[in-house]
């Protein structure tokens, strides 16, 4: 279950990975670019090894 125990990151983490504003972000996850886990708050968070993987250009893991 290495899924379960993977660190999240706000949208504000991934847009200053990328060096964009975090409406980006968020546009990139409305889009698919990017697959984001909902809170039960309603909050975007996204997996750490799947932001990890775009920055290093690699493709990234197919998720549900």
């Amino acid at each position: 279950m290495e899924r379960a125990s993977e660190r999240l990151l706000t949208p504000g983490e991934v847009a200053s990975l990328f060096r964009v504003d975090p409406k980006t972000v968020t546009r990139w996850a409305a889009s698919g670019r990017i697959s984001s886990i909902r809170t039960p708050g309603g909050h975007r968070r996204f997996r750490e090894s799947e932001v990890r993987a775009l920055l290093s250009g690699e493709p990234a893991e197919s998720s549900r």
